[in-house]
């Protein structure tokens, strides 16, 4: 009996622990939540710091000081832009050279292949490391020059598909690996990391997390550091079937990957893969889609690929989630229509009992004033549900013009891009380098695109809406109407209030498309709001009307 009793409250406390795991990791996604909403205060830190820097290498004088500020700059920018961090480490590299100092410029050669290998670009890595006279490299030199070599031997082995490649690739790999320890710190986080990773791969998953132990110990909590360490911890983990252990270092890795405005993320996706497996799509959705958006910013296309997949898989799901609502949308419609029959059907026969007893006038009297009621009540609800079908038709239509006129978007951008694949290639062949750079550099390219996509936008918006400018300028005092300077072309005051009547009111939102900053947005809203006839404060709501069916 004393032994069942035991039993009984270590049971209990078992339950109690797992509990408290899994609060903790409701806490850490809420916590997740909150830091994306946040994010792009941390995005406009980092830029801050960026600028800063920018600001600082412009009034340099010497070479060490313009070295030690294009180092900076490189170590903000590795994980934040990948073509501004190549662009300085390539200034590191050329001031060591300048400089006259070997060991320097090597070590800075292999960090700079570290980076082509981490982005995909395996060639350039290669030749990168090529160039390195590795008889001049120092300790760390060398260190960071194995390093290089093992990482870009790794990735190819794990891309390839032919057997044969993929097994010299790993010799290769391993060869750089042992070379990389011997001449590494054994505590440094590098050799921390490939000896967990050793261990792991050996199923000696002890060793392994010890080795993260000691790593988590050197690293800051919330640093960059920390998200790497805590995304290996996930590894750990999930190695070991412990979800809920697993879940919650990924979401810390996230965390930390958002506060500190890293674009180059691994852990957002992984999670999101993760969330889609366990029928947590909304959330899925919301963290996809913000790993691609820093993808897309960050600027490789090898992240943009390897999300993909995913993207695609918890789109699909989403859609179908969004599918099934509205089929229980349209039955509930089904339900109180048939409601509706029967209502009007019972207040028929109750006009029918009315005449049958006019001999009881009071009793007759009674039952006209709440037929009367009744009335009323299924006017405003037939009112009401005709103006939800008219809203709902005018929603479906605006979503499917809109729908079509994203795939022809979507095919154009595509055709765009393949071109340009198709000219860059032609470059690399002809080992044209320096026009790559020239054309990767410029911003013409992106303006005109985007000059082309808010072209779109205007006229597929005033397709749908073709009096919306009239239709706008009459909720403003005369002094405030706003002219466009073209035809069939929308402002960028009145193309932020398209947008909210399209539906997406968020100022960040808005924001990432006209590529404005927020504060800007909140200003020519407040302006425009400021010059509205009546109540300003519904001014908004008076904007999302326009066009509606009466």
């Amino acid at each position: 009996m004393e032994r069942l009793f035991y039993t009984l409250i270590i049971y209990l406390l078992a339950c109690l622990h797992v509990q408290a795991q899994t609060v903790d990791l409701d806490s850490a996604l809420t916590e997740l939540d909150r830091a994306i909403k946040q994010s792009p205060e941390f995005v406009a830190k980092k830029q801050e710091t960026i600028d800063h820097l920018t600001a600082r290498l412009a009034a340099a004088t010497d070479d060490r000081t313009r070295f030690r500020l294009s180092h900076d700059l490189f170590d903000e920018l590795l994980a934040f832009s990948n073509d501004s961090a190549l662009y300085y480490i390539s200034q590191c590299v050329a001031l060591a050279q300048r400089l006259g100092n070997k060991p320097l410029q090597g070590e800075c050669q292999a960090m700079e292949a570290f980076q082509y290998s981490n982005t995909g670009m395996y060639d350039e890595a290669l030749y990168a490391l090529r160039q390195i006279d590795e008889a001049s490299l120092d300790r760390a030199g060398r260190a960071a020059y194995y390093r290089a070599y093992n990482h870009v031997f790794s990735e190819m082995a794990f891309y390839t598909h032919l057997d044969t490649l993929r097994q010299q690739y790993r010799q290769q790999a391993q060869r750089y690996e042992q070379l990389l320890l011997e001449n590494a710190d054994s505590n440094s986080p590098w050799a921390l990391q490939r000896r967990e990773m050793t261990y792991m791969d050996q199923g000696k998953g002890d060793l392994s997390l010890e080795a993260n132990d000691q790593w988590l110990k050197q690293v800051k909590p919330g640093s960059h550091g920390y998200a790497l360490t805590t995304f290996y911890r996930y590894l750990e983990f999930k190695n070991r079937g412990d979800s809920v252990q697993m879940m919650y270092w990924l979401t810390e890795s996230a965390v930390s990957d958002v506060r500190n405005a890293i674009m180059d993320q691994g852990s957002m996706w992984e999670l999101a893969n993760l969330l889609m497996s366990q029928g947590d799509i909304d959330r899925a959705y919301r963290y996809i889609s913000f790993a691609a958006n820093c993808a897309t910013r960050f600027g490789t296309r090898l992240r943009s690929w390897q999300m993909s997949p995913i993207l695609t898989a918890i789109d699909t799901k989403y859609q179908q989630l969004h599918a099934r609502d509205k089929q229980r949308t349209r039955f509930f419609l089904a339900i109180l229509t048939l409601l509706s029959l029967i209502l009007a059907f019972t207040l028929y026969d109750v006009w029918r009992q009315h005449k049958r007893l006019r001999a009881a006038h009071q009793q007759v009297h009674e039952q006209n004033t709440q037929l009367s009621a009744l009335n009323s009540q299924l006017s405003t609800l037939n009112s009401r549900l005709s103006t939800a079908n008219n809203y709902l038709s005018e929603s479906n239509s605006v979503k499917e013009e809109y729908v079509g006129h994203f795939m022809r978007l979507c095919s154009m951008y595509i055709d765009k891009i393949d071109n340009f694949r198709k000219r860059v290639n032609k470059m690399v062949k002809n080992h044209e380098y320096d026009d790559i750079y020239q054309l990767t550099r410029s911003q013409e390219f992106r303006d005109k695109e985007l000059e082309d996509l808010y072209v779109s936008f205007d006229s597929a918006f005033l397709h749908l809406f073709p009096n919306f400018i009239n239709d706008f300028n009459a909720l403003l005092r005369p002094e405030e109407h706003i002219v466009v300077e073209e035809k069939d072309r929308l402002n960028t005051s009145i193309r932020i209030f398209a947008l909210i009547r399209l539906g997406i009111d968020d100022s960040s939102k808005i924001a990432e498309f006209l590529h404005y900053s927020v504060n800007t947005i909140y200003n020519y809203r407040a302006r425009i709001k400021n010059g509205a006839l009546g109540d300003r404060e519904q001014f908004e709501q008076r904007v999302r009307e326009i066009g509606m069916p009466t």
